[in-house]
């Protein structure tokens, strides 16, 4: 039943921020508890807030279950909004802190291990060096974590691999991707083991060797499965999954496994001596790496200046 105008005013008028932002953190943490103890307030407390929300709203919003609560569907739909006018309002403090005080700001930024080695941590310096007072927060994940987040306004850009334009990703949000250099994958191993010595020229000298990959709903995991189909190959039998890059990092060094990952970040692992990369001819192109924003959201002063960063980082990873 649709509600009345004069319903949706007196909605708006009970509600008020402080019981928003106790909902958000029970969404969060799943868990009325824990969300009592990250804010500073007794469980009790918290427990009224999400009654009295849920008078407002005419509907339950979590259900107990033994590890805490589970929201209901009408809690996933509050839940989307909630996260929108978090986000909006977080904006509009940014806002009114640049008329206030000049070049300040803050910037949520969601990152792919595609980004996060060198593009992401070069780009946030020279932002800093430019205007020091803005304050930025990275949250890194996989692309079908940080997207809807994204779409919601939790985050203000994304930066990392694009996705290719005929997956259900590219477009199952109304998100705008910008383009800043293409990448190449590399085949990796740490820095110290044998393998790093040896005179391995193809993935067939590494058919039997234990390999680290992404785990199989990441997009890069399909354009691997690719490269092994082009030189003949079966996948691995001996393999880790994982997404995390210190665990990637530390399985390299302490055994000789193989992974994949783009070429920017391996090159800058190399740098500080944790990897080495093999001169395999097959490997392809990792994608395009560049940043993703709201197409209906108008950055703020802070995020354009931020995006100008990404820009003038990228242009050496062309020019190279």
């Amino acid at each position: 039943m649709r509600q009345h105008p004069l319903s949706q005013i007196g909605l708006s008028r009970s509600l008020k921020l402080s019981q928003l932002l106790i909902f958000d953190r029970v969404m969060e943490t799943g868990s009325i508890l824990h969300a009592a103890n990250d804010m500073g307030l007794s469980q009790p407390a918290v427990t009224k807030v999400i009654q009295e929300l849920e008078q407002s709203f005419q509907g339950t919003l979590f259900a107990r279950s033994n590890r805490g609560v589970i929201p209901s569907e009408l809690g996933h739909v509050v839940s989307r909004r909630v996260k929108s006018l978090l986000a909006e309002f977080r904006h509009m403090t940014d806002e009114l802190d640049q008329f206030r005080f000049g070049a300040a700001g803050h910037i949520v930024v969601g990152t792919l291990i595609s980004a996060s080695a060198h593009l992401l941590p070069m780009a946030i310096t020279r932002l800093k060096e430019r205007s020091p007072n803005v304050l930025i927060t990275v949250r890194e994940g996989p692309t079908a974590q940080l997207f809807p987040s994204l779409a919601t306004g939790e985050l203000d850009l994304v930066v990392g691999r694009i996705p290719e334009g005929d997956l259900p990703l590219s477009d199952a949000f109304p998100l705008t991707h910008h383009a800043l250099f293409d990448d190449s994958l590399a085949v990796v191993v740490g820095a110290n083991h044998d393998l790093a010595r040896a005179p391995i020229k193809s993935l067939n000298d590494l058919a039997h060797a234990p390999w680290i990959l992404p785990t199989q709903e990441s997009p890069v995991r399909l354009a691997i499965e690719r490269m092994f189909r082009g030189a003949g190959l079966e996948m691995p039998t001996d393999l880790v999954e994982s997404m995390s890059v210190f665990t990637n990092l530390g399985l390299l060094q302490d055994a000789p496994r193989v992974a994949v990952m783009p070429q920017v970040a391996a090159s800058q692992f190399v740098r500080w001596g944790l990897l080495h990369i093999l001169d395999i001819r097959e490997t392809g192109s990792f994608g395009t790496i560049g940043f993703s924003v709201r197409s209906s959201k108008t950055l703020t002063p802070a995020c354009e200046a931020f995006v100008e960063c990404l820009r003038d980082v990228a242009k050496t990873y062309c020019a190279s």
